[in-house]
């Protein structure tokens, strides 16, 4: 039974079916250099997250310490109309930092309904299942988890 061959990316929002298909379009030795691309591409953290760890949630699932958060802005009415993502997971640990690039620069700035709507499998559409362990997938489905979670417990729009 073969689970992955190219997906439809339809249901993602635009700038993460965009990396999907720049995953899919590639062979599984190229798909670990992209990967390792967006380690290499994950915005350090601001000064006041640095200064305050505590404001950071780890993903324990994470076979390497990977910590995240999430800040809203708001508009008219106080309710989240853009969400931000804040990674930190240590140089040595590419997949991982890797996994946090992917769902910053697909995340980073959506609207919460955006966020929600993404489907839970998401990681499974980069073709990495059978090059990279099934312990490391989790970790990055418990990331894109936890992210939702900090989301659905936003203040909703009426």
């Amino acid at each position: 039974m073969r689970k992955l061959g190219v997906m439809n990316t339809s249901a993602l929002p635009a700038a993460l079916a965009e990396i999907v298909d720049d995953f899919q379009a590639l062979t599984e030795p190229e798909r670990l250099q992209l990967l390792l691309e967006f380690s290499r591409g994950l915005p350090e953290l601001p000064d006041r997250l640095m200064e305050h760890p505590e404001m950071m949630e780890q993903v324990v699932e994470c076979q390497s310490p990977l910590f995240l958060t999430i800040e809203t802005e708001q508009h008219d009415g106080g309710t989240p109309q853009s969400v931000r993502l804040f990674f930190k997971a240590p140089p040595e640990a590419p997949t991982t930092r890797g996994f946090a690039g992917v769902l910053h620069e697909g995340l980073d700035g959506l609207s919460p309904a955006e966020i929600l709507a993404v489907p839970d499998d998401m990681p499974e559409l980069l073709g990495l299942t059978r090059a990279i362990t099934p312990l490391r997938m989790r970790g990055m489905t418990a990331m894109l988890g936890r992210i939702k979670r900090k989301v659905s417990a936003l203040p909703q729009q009426s």
